[in-house]
């Protein structure tokens, strides 16, 4: 199982540093050492979160753990076919009443806490044990231990190496769920990270229940009419910079109200951009319903997004990346501009 794990302080007040890397025993040490677990992942949870949660739940439940997954925002309705048992709760549900010293909590898709949303705050006063399981570029900003696996496609295929590893059966459901994340995180199967571990994991899913032709129906097949009218509204805004090489779009709360389009509706229109031969950067800036602002980036080739998120406190991959904003939409429009447009000068 290939990765890297970047020990961090112990103490979760002030980082002293990154003090030592190992490999995957870390992460079965932290697995055996508890009896209960709680997973979470990122706020507005993507299927590779949701994927990785779900699949890590029964790696745990077949070891004998008592496990929750829960999150700062409910699953989105576009990925309940994920999870019909359940097993992913809302932050506003409660915090499930675990001993704190028998408490492990692996947060995973993100490679910080500052990522998951308000139940970070309540786990922290609640809970002391933390692990962090990503695949994403490491975050300088975490205070936690991290198992980092940035040539994994997909967190889910970490988790489904795991899986392996441990030799455990896994259920139809837990195998659909895995799929899908692999299937979202890899824009199925044609992004960069995608190698042939990523086809060995498909593999192994499949044979263990999960249905293709299924899962991208249910991912890509079920758009409400108001996603599509949202699309519309958004394609409208778009500008090209940078010489012809980068595109702009954003989406305002009044586009949601006035398509009736759900805000998860529009994660794939920032991809759009990019089918153009010439568009290296696709950028989308996006409000949702309750007026917060997020950046995304997608990118071809040389250009690293993730570094230019990392510069307004984000983070990702190389090639996808976002964060959130404290501006209003113009004043992000602005400063991202000022960050890309001076890589396509000259």
């Amino acid at each position: 199982m290939p990765g890297s794990f970047c020990l961090a302080s112990t103490n979760r007040k002030g980082i002293t540093g990154l003090i030592m890397e190992a490999d995957t025993q870390q992460l079965q040490d932290f697995i055996h050492r508890f009896s209960h677990f709680i997973i979470t992942t990122h706020a507005s949870p993507d299927a590779d979160g949701l994927g990785a949660e779900l699949l890590l739940r029964e790696l745990l439940s077949s070891l004998e753990k008592e496990v929750w997954i829960l999150n700062s925002d409910p699953i989105p309705e576009r990925y309940l076919f994920m999870d019909p048992e359940g097993h992913i709760k809302a932050f506003k549900e409660g915090v499930p009443p675990f001993p704190s010293e028998k408490t492990g909590v692996c947060i995973v898709d993100t490679s910080d806490e500052y990522n998951i949303g308000p139940i970070q705050e309540v786990l922290f006063q609640k809970m002391e044990n933390f692990f962090i399981i990503d695949h994403h570029e490491p975050s300088p900003l975490t205070q936690l231990p991290v198992y980092s696996d940035t040539d994994a496609a997909a967190t889910s295929e970490i988790i489904t190496d795991l899986v392996r590893l441990y030799n455990v059966p896994i259920s139809r459901v837990g195998a659909m769920a895995a799929y899908a994340g692999l299937v979202y995180d890899t824009g199925s199967f044609i992004y960069p990270k995608t190698t042939s571990r990523t086809f060995k994991t498909a593999l192994f899913l499949v044979e263990a229940g999960a249905v293709p032709s299924e899962v991208y129906q249910a991912l890509y097949e079920t758009a409400s009419i108001g996603a599509l009218l949202l699309q519309k509204k958004v394609l409208s805004t778009l500008e090209i910079q940078g010489d012809g090489h980068v595109a702009l779009q954003y989406m305002t709360k009044e586009d949601l109200l006035e398509t009736g389009a759900a805000y998860e509706d529009a994660e794939h229109f920032i991809n759009l951009p990019l089918k153009s031969r010439d568009i290296e950067v696709s950028i989308f800036i996006k409000q949702n319903l309750d007026g917060v602002i997020r950046c995304s980036f997608r990118s071809k080739g040389a250009i690293n997004v993730a570094s230019i998120a990392q510069g307004f406190g984000g983070g990702g991959h190389k090639n996808a990346a976002g964060f959130k904003s404290s501006d209003n939409l113009e004043e992000t429009r602005q400063k991202v501009l000022q960050r890309v447009l001076p890589l396509f000068k000259g």
